[in-house]
């Protein structure tokens, strides 16, 4: 018990020094996001509800948000580039900047037509990445929106597609590991040409023919604390204890683990954490 509250302790103190607590942010994407590159080749529609990124053989397209995010439960309906994907790559992630920077990555390598979507996780931290697990999906991504969530909280990361768990990446600094927790990050999306890799490790390369490829984005959401926000409210015993700012306590419940499992059994493609030739003297000490 006294554990607990210690680490309890920890997190509202942190909270508060770092950040202003910003409540059910989201909406109007016009308002959330700048269009960042392209040369027009993103485009905000709909009155502000829809966004699309588009590539072609001359450049692709990207966005990033307005704010920094420090903790937060972000969400994200997309849909992906449809038919004959291969060589293109959708990503979306949140990032800090420099040498020492902080990562949370969703990437979306595309394939070849009636072949699934890679999707491509990993977290960095202080400029250490390599943490990579990557999935197929139970569905089509092209078919229809989709939500793609992070969790990212003092404790864990938590990666989810349509609320159901993916990954868990467990806050591992009581070992040597660090763990992204001091910069604050923005959300970056982009969608561009990485056929050197993307599709078969490069044996299949982009089919300019079917270009311009694209991408849709609407119903963002992000609980999150926002560093120096001109918000009155904080990161506090008591907005920690409501339901919007549950997220800074969440962890996985028996149900949840459970899907997690059923994730990692049946769609994981790979793990950095079993990849034995990648890692002889021994596999990353956050492989627990």
């Amino acid at each position: 018990m006294t554990s607990f509250s210690s680490s309890k302790l920890v997190l509202l103190v942190i909270c508060v020094m770092v950040c202003a607590f910003g409540i059910a942010i989201g909406g109007k994407l016009d308002q959330e996001f700048d269009i960042t590159w392209g040369d027009g080749r993103a485009k905000i529609l709909n009155n502000g509800d829809l966004l699309t990124l588009s590539l072609d053989k001359i450049s692709g397209s990207g966005f990033q948000s307005k704010n920094e995010y420090l903790f937060g439960k972000i969400d994200m309906q997309l849909k992906l580039v449809p038919g004959n994907s291969a060589g293109t790559v959708t990503a979306y992630y949140l990032s800090s900047q420099g040498p020492t920077h902080d990562e949370i990555d969703f990437e979306f390598l595309g394939n070849l037509s009636g072949d699934p979507y890679t999707l491509h996780t990993n977290v960095f931290s202080q400029g250490k990445g390599n943490r990579e697990q990557q999935f197929h999906l139970w569905f089509d991504p092209t078919a229809d929106f989709h939500t793609y969530s992070i969790l990212w909280n003092p404790q864990r990361i938590i990666f989810y597609v349509d609320g159901t768990p993916i990954r868990e990446y467990k806050n591992s600094e009581s070992i040597g590991v660090s763990y992204p927790k001091n910069q604050p990050m923005r959300i970056y999306s982009s969608l561009w040409n990485a056929d050197d890799w993307a599709t078969r490790g490069g044996l299949v390369k982009t089919d300019w023919s079917q270009a311009p490829f694209s991408a849709s984005y609407k119903n963002f959401n992000a609980n999150a604390c926002i560093p120096n926000s001109p918000s009155s409210s904080s990161c506090s015993s008591n907005s920690a204890t409501s339901t919007s700012s549950s997220w800074l306590n969440e962890e996985l419940d028996n149900t949840s683990q459970e899907r997690l499992k059923w994730v990692q059994k049946n769609y994981m493609v790979y793990n950095y954490c079993t990849d034995s030739k990648r890692f002889p003297q021994g596999f990353p000490a956050d492989c627990v």
